[in-house]
């Protein structure tokens, strides 16, 4: 009895293959490596990339910011040096100039002696006259005269005599002039001074 059952059941059965594999082939592309990214993989590299990009933005932000500290410091010492050495370079040449008028204060009270006794004449002259016109041109030049007011800054007082005429301190001779260059004073001129009689 068991036969024609099987017998039927056999007819009316669909053939089923044998086994059927459910898991894609090799040959097969994924979606993913077909080109559509799934979504949640998608969204988590994106924040990921994002994140690193804005990281990478902030540190290359701050090296700009570093860098350009730097910079402006370099700019600031070189400006600081290029005037300490143009102070430097004013200071020598002042200083080389001032040397070579102090050594020349003798040839000065020569050619005032000369011309006090008229014996300054012809090439002498126009030696002295250049020499006095060159050396005033780097601000030299002397001073004390009588009937100055004296000033003992700028004068040394040898002597004092009483003068009736006078109600101020005032040069009444003078024994050696000064000299100054510009506004530093080299030599004061040393003086008789007038002062009021009492």
């Amino acid at each position: 009895m068991t036969e024609p059952v099987e017998q039927a059941v056999a007819q009316d059965a669909v053939e089923v293959p044998e086994e059927t594999d459910l898991t894609p082939t090799q040959d097969a592309e994924t979606p993913a490596e077909a080109g559509a990214p799934a979504p949640a993989a998608e969204a988590a590299d994106g924040e990921a990339t994002a994140a690193e990009l804005e990281a990478r933005v902030a540190e290359l932000e701050a090296l700009a910011a570093e860098r350009t500290e730097d910079l402006q410091r370099v700019q600031a010492e070189y400006v600081n040096y290029k005037r300490r050495v143009d102070r430097d370079r004013a200071l020598a040449r002042q200083g080389g100039v001032e040397a070579v008028l102090r050594d020349l204060m003798p040839v000065f009270d020569a050619i005032r002696a000369a011309e006090s006794h008229a014996d300054l004449t012809g090439g002498f002259r126009l030696t002295a006259d250049e020499l006095i016109k060159v050396t005033k041109s780097y601000g030299f030049e002397s001073f004390g005269e009588v009937g100055d007011e004296f000033d003992p800054r700028l004068h040394e007082a040898l002597m004092q005599v009483p003068d009736p005429d006078t109600d101020t301190m005032r040069v009444h001779e003078v024994m050696q002039v000064g000299f100054r260059l510009n506004e530093l004073v080299l030599r004061p001129a040393r003086v008789v001074v007038a002062v009021p009689q009492e």
